[in-house]
């Protein structure tokens, strides 16, 4: 019975030695040196997530500043696009008979105005304002406007038969969309192989 005791007893003493570590570093201070790899740590981590904000940041704010150079303009892009367009229009509606048959001074003013137009589109393309005129490809609403369908078989149905109007890019995006007709299939004559019935 003595020996049952004995290793009862040796086997509570190693329990209580086993546990004494744990009290006595729960007791004891802190580790100043592991304290001290916790904290630099954590503040490596702060510099390392700032870092990264301030690269985000930086990377945010240039292309910012270059949308805002592309784009910057585009208001005022639209409000010379209507003086465009006037020019277009008054030099269409020069017959170009009358223009061949006209005196001198005329054909320098019709001259002038074509040259003026000229400068115009290539200024807004130095600016990057592109002019596109979408004859005969496939109607895209992203960058066309229909108007209106043109029975034809021309051209084939859901491309464009007809520009109204040209539309206008600025950068990659749509300053002004083509104003179009649209081709659709023209109606099939009536056929006689089926006679009207007595």
């Amino acid at each position: 019975m003595t020996d049952t005791r004995q290793t009862e007893t040796v086997d509570d003493a190693t329990e209580a030695k086993a546990a004494k570590p744990e009290a006595a570093v729960a007791g004891e201070q802190p580790d100043p040196l592991a304290a001290a790899q916790r904290e630099a740590a954590d503040y490596k981590d702060r510099v390392l997530r700032t870092l990264a904000e301030m690269e985000n940041l930086r990377r945010r704010t240039e292309r910012e500043v270059a949308d805002a150079r592309t784009y910057g303009i585009a208001g005022f892009a639209r409000d010379v696009l209507a003086v465009a367009d006037n020019m277009h229009r008054a030099l269409e509606t020069i017959d170009p008979g009358l223009r061949e048959q006209a005196d001198p001074k005329l054909k320098a003013l019709i001259e002038g105005v074509e040259l003026t137009e000229r400068e115009l589109l290539k200024s807004l393309e130095k600016n990057g304002v592109r002019k596109f005129s979408p004859q005969g490809e496939k109607f895209d609403p992203n960058f066309h406007q229909a108007m209106y369908e043109v029975p034809t078989t021309d051209v084939p149905p859901g491309h464009v038969a007809q520009v109204i109007q040209a539309g206008y890019m600025i950068g990659e995006r749509m300053l002004r969309p083509a104003l179009v007709g649209v081709a659709k299939a023209a109606p099939k004559p009536a056929s006689n192989d089926n006679p009207p019935a007595n």
